[in-house]
């Protein structure tokens, strides 16, 4: 009999029919003995977890109710075939018997609870079609639809929202109070957020049991790209925090101001201003420091490809009388020794220069959100744009013939120098305002700390 039974799990193993068959002829009672005395696996939990659709098949055909045989862990073979993700082995056993579809294991989910957890999509569709209430159970006060953004499954969360079309269960809150937009925004779901916000009728200042909306949930997450996203998304869905005050306005008032549609008028608090400030200022700071990033590559290219490649290119061949004349060294040291140097200077100033202000533009230092830092940036970057236009002025007089095209160098030199003149000075007018509103913070610093003493001689 143990032999019997030895067969039989390795032919679920396997899958093998063929085997079940013959076992099933000596004996017709072995799927119930086998049942019966053991109390893990059955051969049905088996197949289910390796999708063993015909075998499935045949045991359900003959044996409908082992559909409702449990594991030691309370899992029937819908169970994990849902979690396994094996779709035909999902309908043949939700069809045998549909009341596997509400059975609970022991941390109380239930086979389509599974499937969205695993994100296996046709599974959850397959379910939904088969028994759709199985769907509105509670797993410790958890819809599957907080699970779907819990496990970040938005494929399933859409489905599941488009079939169920609720508005009231879209918006059940779980033992904390949060609702599924909270719970993306604390875990920073870009997509799922957009999709709540743009598609469903989730509501956007609901407040969870610590009284926090949606946009208070992301004011304790990092800031960062992602922050910045959500910040916009949610602003221009009409959330605000929790602590912003609303004043109710009259209905006469309304009426003769013409905002019967409108129930109330909302108070922008403090916070709130100083919230939008900081978000404008970061966003300043973001797209300045993005196209420094841009500009100094540019320029490193450009200063690279010189000084690899200098103007009048280099010698082809060897010389005896001019040691200087060797295969691929440069001609200009030989032609024009004084504007080479000025040449290699320049033309280095300007590559380590932008090297300088990529290496801290990607280096994450705290310091670089301050306008301060970027005031230097674009001093260095003023370095290297002066460095260049004297490359180019240099390259310019060395490959331009004379005499007859002497006023062309003069023009090029003019224009240049009249370009550096008004860059630097653009820079100087900077470096005024910015120490102008330097010594006014310190002044105005100074008379806060003095004014109290100023007051107590008043008194006395």
């Amino acid at each position: 009999m143990e032999k019997m039974e030895k067969n039989l799990y390795e032919a679920s193993l396997e899958g093998n029919i063929n085997t079940l068959l013959m076992l099933l002829q000596q004996d017709p009672l072995i799927l119930e003995r086998v049942t019966l005395d053991r109390h893990g696996d059955t051969p049905l939990h088996i197949a289910s977890t390796l999708g063993h659709t015909n075998f499935i098949k045949e045991v359900i055909t003959r044996k409908p109710n082992l559909a409702m045989e449990c594991d030691s862990q309370k899992r029937v073979p819908l169970h994990i075939a849902s979690a396994k993700g094996h779709t035909e082995a999902v309908k043949l056993l939700a069809a045998a018997n549909p009341e596997a579809c509400d059975a609970c294991d022991r941390d109380g989910m239930n086979p389509i609870y599974l499937a969205a957890v695993k994100g296996h999509y046709e599974v959850v569709k397959e379910l939904m079609q088969t028994q759709p209430h199985a769907a509105r159970a509670l797993v410790q006060q958890d819809t599957i639809l907080h699970l779907c953004v819990k496990h970040d499954q938005l494929d399933v969360l859409k489905l599941l929202i488009e079939i169920m079309n609720d508005h009231e269960f879209l918006n059940t809150k779980d033992a904390y109070g949060n609702n599924i937009l909270h719970l993306a925004v604390a875990d920073k779901q870009v997509q799922t957020i957009n999709f709540l916000l743009l598609t469903t009728t989730i509501e956007v200042n609901a407040t969870n049991n610590n009284g926090e909306t949606s946009m208070d949930m992301l004011a304790k997450v990092p800031r960062d790209l992602k922050y910045q996203q959500i910040m916009q998304s949610l602003t221009r869905a009409g959330a605000v925090e929790a602590q912003s005050s609303f004043t109710q306005v009259p209905q006469n008032s309304r009426t003769k101001m013409g905002l019967d549609s409108f129930k109330y008028h909302k108070k922008p608090t403090y916070a709130q201003y100083s919230r939008e400030e900081l978000t404008e200022n970061d966003d300043w700071l973001n797209r300045k420091r993005s196209s420094l990033m841009v500009v100094a590559s540019l320029i490193a290219t450009m200063a690279f490809q010189a000084g690899t490649n200098p103007p009048s290119g280099v010698w082809q061949g060897d010389s005896s009388n001019d040691p200087l004349r060797k295969t691929g060294f440069a001609v200009m040291p030989s032609n024009h020794p004084t504007l080479y140097h000025v040449f290699i200077i320049c033309n280095t100033t300007g590559f380590v220069s932008t090297l300088s202000i990529i290496l801290l533009l990607i280096s994450g230092l705290p310091f670089l959100k301050h306008r301060v830092f970027l005031w230097v940036l674009m001093v260095t970057m003023w370095i290297a744009t002066t460095s260049m236009s004297i490359t180019y002025l240099v390259s310019i007089w060395v490959l331009t013939p004379t005499p007859n095209s002497e006023s062309f160098r003069h023009v090029a030199v003019g224009i240049t120098g009249v370009w550096i003149a008004l860059m630097t000075l653009l820079v100087v007018g900077h470096t005024v305002r910015i120490i102008t509103v330097a010594m006014g913070k310190l002044l105005h610093r100074k008379r806060t700390i003095l004014s109290p003493t100023l007051m107590n001689h008043v008194e006395i």
